[in-house]
This record gives C-alpha cells, structure tokens and sequence, in this order.
C-alpha cells in the first residue's frame, strides 16, 4: 500500500514536519525527530528539545534504528501492520542490546533512548517492560558488579536507567528490589550514591522511599537502617540543595519506619541537621518542612533524640517558628506535638519555648483556620506551659 493512502502512526510522525519519519534521530531528552526537521531546528540557532522544551545539555542524534525498523515494516504490511506486536518484538530486541556483554555503555544508552520513543505513545508500555523482566536487567546492571570509581559513561547510563527503575517501580514490583541485600550490590549502591550527580542521588533517595513504603521489602530497609556510611550520606545530602535536601528528608523519614533504623540515624546526628532544616524553612523555601516535623515527632520517643534536641542553641526555637506560619498550617500539630513532648518534662525547654514566643504563637494558631485537631493539641501545650508556669 502506497504511503499517501495510509494514515500515518502517531509514533511514526515527526513532531515537527507532522510529516512519516524518514530518518529517525533520538536527542539527549529522549524525543525523536526526523533528522532533516530536527537539524533545521538546530541550525536556526534552537538549543532546546521542540518537543520538552528542555535545554538540550548534548545537541548530538543517535539513529534510532527500531523506530526505522517499524516504520520499514508499516510500509510493507500496510493495514496488517500491528504496533502492539512489533513493539514487544522490537522491546525484545532492545532488552537484548542491553544484556549483550560486549555493548559499550554508550550504545546502552542509546537503546534506553529507544526504548523511550517505543513507549511514550503505549498506555501499556511500561507493563509491557515489567512482563519482559526489565525491571531486575536494569537493576543489576546498575547494581551488579561494583566499580570503585564511576566512568562518566556509567554516570550517564546509571541517571537513565533510575529513571526507568523509578517508572517501573511505580507500579509495585518491589521485591526486585531484595536483591540489593547482598553486600556486594549494596556496595555497588553506596558507591552510585557517593560518586553519582545530584539527580543519581535523588533517584536512590526514591529507591530508599519504595523500600520502607513496603513490607515485602522490610527486612532490607533494616539493612539500609544498619549502613551507617549511607545514614551519613542522607545526613550530609540535607545540607546541599534544595532538591537534594528535599529528597534527603523523604528518604530519612522513610526510613523511620523501624525504631532500630530511628535508634541509628539518632546515633548519626539526624536531630541537629532536621532542626537546622526546619529553621531555615521558610528563609530557603523548603518545602519538606512538615516532613521533617513528623520525622522529628517520631524521634522524640528516644530519649537520646530528647537530649539532642534540648542541648541544640535552636531547636526549641526551631520547633516555636513552625507553630504557626502565615503561608500554610502544615506541620503545625507536628511542631506543637513536639513541644508537648519535650516541655513535658523538662523545665529548660518550657523556659527556652517562652522566651522564644511559643505563647503568641499558639494564640495566632487558635485564631487561624487551623484543623479542630490541631487547636486541640495548641490548648494542651498552652495548658501545659501556664500550669508549669504557675506551679
């Protein structure tokens, strides 16, 4: 059947021509073009992805060679054509590519850019990568055999193939994940973790989020819990970026799910970096503020985490700012929990939350739109403070 009769794919259609893909070509972002449009496109002085609109960090193309063999097939079988079915043939090939021993990382990489443009258009592509067992190929490449030092071509391979691990995670395949409790893997993860760019860091954060979120996977968040270099490695990524730090919180409060992994990052310093957190919130916009509130809640059932909070210059302080904000409430029954906790029993901290405003801060929380539940608990601490105060 001639060219012109035929409706052309979707999949098969240039985004910029709107015209059949004579030449497939594959940016960095993962989109693919003709390469007679995209060049075009480049040449008019264009640095971004048409498509993303992202900045493109490397302007080169890679031939897409299983979108051409799809296309060569669509023109010869005409209305026979089935995408469904030559896509899980060509996924089939591709997840071969990515087994070969011999395949640089570079071609690996270009085959997880193929692997893209066959699935953005298939509602069913990702279920499709699960059945053809993807999810435990890419995870033992990543994690499979440890390297001491990361190429930069591992570091670009490794950022691509999280963001899959992560697409395909999403669905709840998390016992794949068990095979990270052996040492040598885990090695291999600290090691990605140390040396990888600051999104391979919030990638794994990810990771460390899924495995405390199951209990299919719980005896190895216990085994995450024990690696102290790792607790340490979260500790230190809070202090980064605001990305980063962000994804620190998630994955710290995440691991809080076992009170032997609270015990450990306790032991690691956790308290002070998630008081000086929650301190600096709203100075630095953060928006895992309350996350790190309830992490903080749940640490103050060890009294080693009691100690370190009272013995921090501003960790009263820290927890009286959070009672109330005029931007948002949340958090807010988090902090004022807190304070119950702490003042208690200890005449320093009431004394150290008076002097802070604690008593004007609770009034503005009970004025505000607050939950029923939280005004509850600000008339518990202000009973609390006025009852210790008198006594």
């Amino acid at each position: 059947m001639k060219e012109a009769e035929m409706t052309i794919p979707h999949l098969f259609m240039c985004p910029i021509s709107l015209e059949l893909i004579k030449d497939p070509v594959t940016l960095c972002t993962g989109q693919t073009y003709d390469r007679s449009s995209i060049e075009k496109w480049l040449a008019a002085g264009n640095l971004t992805c048409p498509v993303t609109m992202q900045k493109l960090q490397d302007p080169s193309m890679v031939p897409n060679h299983t979108l051409r063999h799809l296309i060569d097939q669509w023109l010869r079988m005409g209305t026979q054509f089935d995408p469904a079915l030559s896509t899980v043939d060509c996924l089939a090939s591709l997840k071969k590519n990515l087994e070969s021993d011999e395949a640089t990382m570079e071609y690996k990489c270009q085959t997880l850019q193929e692997i893209q443009a066959l699935t953005e258009e298939s509602q069913s592509g990702n279920s499709c990568l699960l059945q053809l067992g993807f999810l435990p190929l890419l995870l033992e490449l990543l994690f499979g055999k440890a390297e001491s030092k990361l190429s930069q071509e591992c570091v670009k391979f490794a950022e691509q193939a999280l963001s899959w691990v992560l697409r395909l995670l999403s669905l709840g395949e998390y016992e794949c994940l068990d095979m990270l409790k052996e040492e040598s893997k885990l090695e291999s993860f600290q090691v990605l973790f140390d040396q990888g760019t600051g999104k391979i860091k919030r990638s794994l954060c990810h990771i460390i989020e899924a495995i405390s979120s199951s209990m299919e996977t719980r005896e190895l968040c216990a085994k995450l819990g024990e690696n102290r270099k790792l607790l340490k490695g979260l500790i230190l990524l809070v202090h980064q970026t605001y990305n980063a730090s962000d994804a620190g919180i998630k994955a710290i409060s995440a691991l809080c799910c076992l009170e032997s992994n609270r015990q450990n990052l306790v032991q690691e310093g956790v308290m002070n970096t998630l008081l000086t957190y929650i301190y600096d919130a709203e100075r630095h916009e953060r928006n895992s503020a309350p996350a790190a509130l309830s992490t903080i809640e749940l640490l103050l059932e060890l009294e080693n985490a009691k100690a370190a909070l009272i013995s921090n210059p501003n960790g009263i302080k820290a927890l009286v700012k959070m009672v109330f904000r005029f931007s948002e409430h949340e958090g807010s029954e988090s902090a004022v929990r807190s304070l119950i906790i702490i003042c208690t029993d200890s005449l320093q901290a009431r004394e150290e939350a008076i002097g802070a405003g604690v008593l004007t801060q609770l009034l503005l929380l009970l004025q505000s739109q607050c939950s029923g539940r939280t005004k509850t608990k600000a008339r518990m601490l202000l009973r609390l403070l006025r009852s210790k105060l008198v006594g």
